[in-house]
């Protein structure tokens, strides 16, 4: 199945290993389908490997308390997985799934380091996963292993449907800092060829597989 990332340039359609990754494919998913994502920037950004994003405690609907998106109070920072406090353990099958080209969708993971803590109780390995996710612009053998891949971008050449996205998120005029963290202009500082925002503004799933 796929769901469309509508970015702030432009629309990615992306599939994504419901089969093979079951329960990491279902975390993205529900954080889609609850706006988890909705309005987050994409935080990390560096040409020729990468651009990241996904923490939902950064996304404007975490804080609401009227209609709250997770079934749960505290968004820790960072974001979370929906199966908080439990881990969501990695779901890594080599070499099924590798960082081998251009448009992987790969999970973010973050080191255990108190398994006692909410989000990782019942970690299994030394890291888990939360709802941060990163898409390769080229190949990363050196990830293979290290985080779960649960996706790929199906347009990733100018005469797919939406043209190739993600080259043009790869060209953005985006600032950053010496380890690729991207400083997001406020309202009113953005400057069209100069200083762009990065962001993911929401998501369309199609047929989710995991609908109750």
């Amino acid at each position: 199945m796929s769901v469309t990332l509508h970015t702030t340039h432009g629309d990615l359609k992306v599939e994504i290993f419901c089969e093979t990754v079951p329960r990491t494919a279902e975390n993205f998913l529900a954080l889609c389908a609850c706006g988890a994502y909705n309005n987050t920037p994409f935080h990390r950004f560096m040409p020729g490997f990468m651009i990241q994003g996904g923490d939902i405690s950064l996304s404007k609907a975490a804080t609401s308390s009227e209609h709250p998106i997770l079934p749960f109070d505290d968004i820790p920072k960072g974001g979370t997985s929906v199966y908080h406090p439990s881990a969501l353990n990695q779901e890594i099958h080599t070499p099924a799934l590798r960082h081998n080209s251009r448009g992987v969708l790969s999970m973010a993971s973050r080191p255990v380091k108190d398994r006692t803590l909410p989000g990782m109780q019942g970690a299994t390995g030394s890291t888990v996963n939360g709802s941060q996710f990163f898409i390769t612009f080229g190949s990363a053998p050196h990830l293979d292993g290290e985080s779960t891949v649960f996706g790929k971008v199906l347009n990733l050449t100018a005469q797919d449907e939406n043209g190739d996205v993600l080259g043009r998120l790869e060209k953005a005029h985006a600032k950053v800092d010496k380890k690729g963290r991207v400083i997001q202009p406020k309202e009113g500082e953005e400057i069209d060829g100069e200083w762009e925002a990065l962001e993911l503004n929401s998501v369309t799933i199609h047929a989710n597989p995991f609908a109750k």
